[in-house]
């Protein structure tokens, strides 16, 4: 539903631009795709900005059409590529990126990403070019949204590698601890631990760093018959290496640790990225025909909405939407514990 005076955006805008910024996603592509398919299909035009902001400014710009995206759902990664810009940061840097596109006739982008990529696109809305934000991000740690692409691959992906971990180390009665990614967020933490079935998960949102009470579940869960010890350690937390040279030096009990690493941001998309993330780049195209901008997509309670207030979607502006905070599931993290026993 518009809102009193809003204007159709396909009597306004005639070509959008996308780009992916930050860090990569599987199902970024995916999103593309989406978004270059359903622009055509409207009669828009699409150029693709390469290396996000960097490329923006920069002018690495190409034409898009259905070709350029054929074959690529599959594909893990950024077909765009993406890189970080301290550059855009600044605001001749934010003026500068507005200036091109007004040279290349872009009058509305499509940025995939996650907090600092909105951030950039607030400022490109400021200036005049109506911007919509993708949640691109494997850490979950969008606080407007309940998913955001690449979530589900990187949990999967890690999930695989920690069960191969688990097997050598039941093998060698192993004590081992696996550091995933998440930045300062443990959701991929806690969702593998929950999967692999974890006897301890460490979470930079309720650790309390009391590495005694580790040590004893170790020895006590040992004394059980226990033949190894599986922890999942979030990124936030880290020291991984260290900690385990602490627990072998406490328990006598053999400590490896393994930091997963850049696999998790790799790997074909699952199923669910693919399709998630193709809706939210068709939808993406359609709130931008209606004249929107300044807006995030979003997954919330089961449904895919923009921010933006009034409609039939719940709706929030960016700033609102960046100021928004999330915490852990409570009742999750006390089944984690739970099953952990």
């Amino acid at each position: 539903m518009r809102k009193e005076g809003e204007v159709l955006m396909a009597k306004q805008i005639k070509t959008i631009g996308i780009l992916t910024s930050g860090g990569d996603a599987p199902g970024m592509n995916a999103a593309i795709r989406a978004v270059v398919r359903t622009a055509i299909n409207k009669g828009l035009k699409v150029k693709g900005i390469q290396k996000g902001y960097n490329g923006l400014i920069n002018e690495e710009i190409i034409d898009m059409d259905k070709r350029s995206v054929a074959d690529i759902i599959q594909r893990g990664g950024t077909i765009l590529y993406t890189a970080r810009c301290m550059e855009f940061m600044t605001p001749e840097g934010q003026k500068k990126g507005a200036e091109v596109c007004k040279k290349h006739g872009i009058d509305g982008i499509v940025v995939i990403g996650g907090d600092g990529s909105f951030r950039g696109a607030q400022k490109l809305a400021e200036a005049g070019v109506n911007t919509i934000g993708l949640p691109g991000t494997i850490d979950l740690d969008i606080a407007c949204t309940d998913y955001t692409i690449g979530f589900d691959t990187a949990i999967n992906t890690a999930m695989e590698a920690i069960d191969k971990i688990r097997d050598t180390s039941t093998s060698h009665e192993r004590c081992s601890i696996i550091e995933v990614m998440g930045r300062n967020a443990g959701y991929i933490a806690l969702w593998c631990g929950i999967a692999n079935g974890a006897e301890d998960i460490l979470l930079p949102e309720r650790y309390d760093n009391d590495e005694q009470a580790l040590i004893n579940h170790i020895i006590e869960a040992r004394k059980r018959g226990k033949k190894h010890h599986l922890i999942l350690n979030a990124e936030g937390l880290g020291h991984s290496t260290g900690m385990a040279r602490r627990i072998e030096a406490a328990t006598g009990i053999e400590t490896r640790a393994t930091i997963l690493g850049y696999m998790q941001r790799g790997g074909s998309p699952t199923c669910k990225d693919r399709v998630y993330a193709s809706v939210m780049g068709a939808y993406a195209v359609d709130l931008l025909c209606e004249g929107k901008s300044n807006r995030l997509v979003a997954y919330k309670d089961g449904k895919f909405v923009d921010f933006d207030k009034g409609g039939d979607y719940v709706d929030f502006e960016i700033d609102e939407a960046l100021a928004m905070t999330k915490d852990i599931d409570e009742y999750e993290f006390n089944i984690s514990a739970l099953l952990s026993k």
